[in-house]
């Protein structure tokens, strides 16, 4: 037949049909691979869904509208859209009528969009003693305001060796104190707390208006 091929195929040996099948052979595999099994679809879509009836939503979409499965599908069709499950547990199951390409698209982008905006939380630690002189706290007053400068918390703790414990007080006018002179950059997230040896105190870095 004029047309079907694009030029005239040359008379091939027995041996040679034989590797010719087994590439068609190898590369039906390599298709068969390369296809995502339908249980990797992240809804159900069309034909899929197995609700006796649906609740039905998109564009041009009446609000509230239940429909069984055959009419939604069919009203889907007659859009040349397709019809997609996106919440199996609602009663009865919502389905949106969009192209599902393109709601896969816009649901990766969605996702994308959020993992960017999560910020991982750095939490630096400064430790004091209960009676910790002017020069290294003043030094450690440093370091927490460029730690808070960056972003990240500031975990403040006094740690109280041995007897030292007996000051306690001490230690807790000293880390209001640091939280004191921080405040044009921190606000305090975790009041001082005594818990064992440490009196722990949390500041967070205030927002950028």
């Amino acid at each position: 037949m004029a047309g079907q091929f694009p030029f005239r195929p040359r008379p091939q040996a027995q041996g040679n049909n034989q590797n010719n099948q087994q590439q068609r052979d190898n590369q039906q595999q390599r298709d068969q691979r390369g296809r995502r099994p339908q249980q990797e679809n992240p809804n159900r879509i069309n034909d899929e869904i197995t609700a006796p009836t649906v609740r039905v939503v998109g564009e041009n979409v009446e609000p509230n509208l239940v429909l069984p499965i055959k009419e939604a599908i069919k009203l889907a069709d007659e859009m040349e859209l397709d019809l997609i499950e996106i919440s199996p547990k609602a009663d009865p199951p919502v389905c949106r009528i969009a192209d599902y390409q393109k709601f896969l698209y816009q649901q990766k982008k969605k996702a994308k969009e959020i993992k960017a905006k999560q910020v991982k939380v750095v939490v630096k630690e400064i430790r004091f003693g209960p009676q910790t002189d002017d020069h290294d706290y003043n030094f450690k007053l440093k370091h927490a305001e460029n730690f808070l400068k960056e972003g990240a918390k500031v975990k403040a703790y006094v740690f109280f060796r041995g007897r030292s414990i007996v000051f306690k007080e001490q230690g807790e006018i000293l880390l209001l104190r640091f939280a004191n002179d921080l405040e044009e950059l921190a606000r305090v997230e975790l009041m001082p707390k005594l818990d064992g040896k440490k009196m722990n105190m949390i500041l967070a870095p205030k927002s950028k208006k």
